[in-house]
């Protein structure tokens, strides 16, 4: 015979109701059953006393018993290892332990379930899947929290700054006010104005100050006013809207101003802002909010802004090229680099600073610079500043025979200019030429084993001569 269903079977409860009533509660309940028969997790219930009043056929069909056996059993003599009777005593939940069942160790919950301060139930869940798959499940969570991790650090270096106060090398005064000015800078949100001559290094002090800042963990949005055509200036600082001129994208793009929101924009050669974005980049600075080209709601973008410039932007301004109230809210911290040339005793340690880095990143062996080398250096005007500097050294790495640079090595690379054209050569040049007869005359000698004959026909002149040399440069 069909074994009948307890779904079907009349309660006294629900006997004594209504007809409707009953009908619309047995409804009720056979719809419950159906949800929980259907979730793919093991489901029971207990009386406060331990015995079984639900069970699910999932759960049955796991164990190996029909719901309809294990309703009225006390739940130790249906599930091995169960603490459901345990959580019906002390009321305390037990969420997602393990309890072992049919040779597997399942994670369970157990959940005493109150109605007006009393325990009525307790419900019991169990998933169906071996703890070493939940381990399996938690190393590949793991794993993709790494991922996550790593790719927010690489995100964080692609958008952050390469330089930091302490990759400014200097040892004359000047230099190091100039450090400490910008390290205070950094702790305010005020605009920052940096000038000096071309390759002096203003963005290297711009990226310093925003790596030591607040706003260090958000980018730093680089622009320079002098590399982008007038008529592309206004959509590439404030963004656009789509359609808002003939081959914009189709969804817009946001500018610089809105890519900086809680960073900091650098608007390098300021000087070269078009006359007629000045009034709107002086609102930004008072408002901080823009409107996009061809838009009609206005941006809002916290940043902080860091102008640099190589002009006389006071001239700019009797000039009529610059605004003044715009100058004034740029030069509200300023910040001006010396040329090399005022300050020469940072030279021979910024060249050794930048030797090494130089050799690094072109997998070179480590060189040096010798004693006349340094001197050269020193002696140099050095027109393009730092950026200069860079160049002369790297050129003469790249043609280096051995690990040490001589004079010799850097004389071709360096920009000699006479005074007038009717003197001879100025101070520098004299010098130079000199430095390079004294260095002949001691590879010459080294190369005979100190033989006077030997090194006069080395060089191609009379012996007499040699010695005259020899002496002059205190060589006897």
């Amino acid at each position: 015979m069909p074994k009948k269903k307890t779904a079907n079977k009349k309660s006294p409860v629900l006997s004594e109701m209504p007809l409707n009533d009953a009908n619309e509660l047995r409804d009720q309940v056979d719809l419950y059953q159906r949800i929980l028969d259907s979730v793919r997790n093991g489901i029971v219930v207990t009386d406060p006393n331990g015995v079984i009043i639900f069970f699910n056929k999932p759960y049955g069909e796991f164990i190996g018993i029909e719901p309809e056996q294990a309703l009225g059993k006390h739940v130790t003599k249906v599930i091995e290892n169960t603490r459901m009777h345990v959580v019906a005593e002390t009321g305390v939940p037990e969420i997602n332990v393990t309890q072992r069942i049919k040779g597997q160790d399942m994670v369970v919950q157990r959940i005493p379930i109150e109605k007006d301060g009393k325990l009525v139930a307790v419900f019991g869940h169990v998933m169906f899947k071996d703890v070493q798959d939940i381990s399996k499940l938690a190393r590949e969570l793991h794993l993709l929290e790494s991922k996550v991790q790593l790719y927010e650090r690489e995100l964080k270096s692609l958008r952050s700054t390469r330089y930091t106060l302490d990759s400014i090398v200097a040892q004359s005064g000047s230099m190091l006010a100039l450090k400490k000015a910008a390290q205070k800078a950094a702790s305010s949100n005020l605009p920052v104005l940096i000038t000096g001559e071309s390759g002096t290094g203003k963005e290297v002090f711009a990226q310093a100050i925003h790596a030591r800042s607040k706003r260090s963990e958000h980018p730093f949005i680089r622009i320079n006013c002098s590399a982008i055509p007038k008529d592309l200036m206004e959509s590439e600082l404030f963004g656009y809207e789509k359609g808002a001129f003939t081959g914009a994208y189709a969804g817009g793009k946001p500018g610089k101003f809105e890519l900086a929101h809680r960073g900091s924009i650098f608007l390098d050669e300021i000087g070269d802002l078009p006359l007629e974005l000045q009034p709107k980049l002086l609102r930004i600075l008072e408002e901080k909010e823009f409107e996009r080209v061809g838009g009609k709601a206005y941006v809002t973008s916290d940043f902080r802004l860091i102008a640099a410039s190589n002009q006389d932007l006071e001239h700019m301004v009797e000039d009529h090229r610059l605004r003044k109230d715009l100058f004034y809210r740029l030069n509200v911290i300023r910040i001006h680099i010396p040329p090399l040339r005022e300050r020469r005793e940072d030279i021979v340690p910024l060249a050794r600073h930048m030797l090494r880095k130089i050799c690094t990143e072109s997998s070179l062996p480590e060189a040096r610079l010798d004693a006349l080398a340094e001197e050269t250096l020193v002696n140099y005007d050095w027109p393009g500043n730092v950026r200069e500097l860079h160049n002369v050294l790297g050129r003469a790495v790249s043609i280096l025979e051995g690990d040490t640079i001589h004079y010799l090595d850097l004389l071709l690379h360096l920009q000699v200019k006479q005074k007038t054209a009717g003197e001879a050569g100025n101070a520098f040049l004299k010098e130079m030429m000199s430095c390079t007869e004294q260095e002949a005359l001691i590879k010459a000698l080294s190369a005979a084993n100190n033989s006077k004959s030997h090194a006069a026909e080395l060089l191609g002149i009379h012996r007499t001569l040699l010695y005259k040399k020899m002496k002059k440069y205190g060589l006897l």
